[in-house]
């Protein structure tokens, strides 16, 4: 490893453990000028702007998919379809129904952005109207 005072006013590198080396600017945001422990930064965490982020996304909110009325669909075919998709028993999917006949509308899954694009598909190709939100 090069001695880190050599980088000078060009900036510092790092490796980060990773065995690839890094080159952050001096005086950016990334710590101290002088470099330290505090400097060791995995790459894969430092994007091409030279900034370190945090890539925890555990904080994500839910997705929820909503289920529309419809003049088309009899209410018997969209209790089976709810119950076909998402596994549910003829009693939650028959109130699921419900609510949709009634209510104009009815959240019937919840999740991910991935998971909920997945399910307003799914209903698509039954024939459903079918969106997407996050939740609040």
């Amino acid at each position: 490893m090069r001695d880190p005072t050599e980088a000078g006013a060009a900036g510092r590198e790092s490796d980060g453990g990773s065995g690839r080396r890094i080159t952050v600017p001096a005086g950016t945001a990334t710590g101290p000028a002088v470099p330290g422990p505090a400097d060791t930064v995995p790459a894969e965490t430092v994007p091409a702007g030279g900034v370190a982020v945090d890539e925890d996304v555990s904080t994500e909110r839910p997705w929820l998919v909503i289920v529309w009325n419809d003049p088309i669909n009899l209410m018997s075919f969209v209790t089976y379809v709810f119950q076909k998709l998402f596994g549910y028993s003829k009693e939650k999917a028959t109130k699921l129904m419900l609510d949709v006949h009634h209510k104009g509308r009815a959240v019937v899954s919840s999740g991910t952005r991935e998971r909920a694009e997945l399910d307003v598909y799914r209903l698509h190709e039954h024939g459903l109207w079918a969106t997407m939100e996050p939740s609040t």
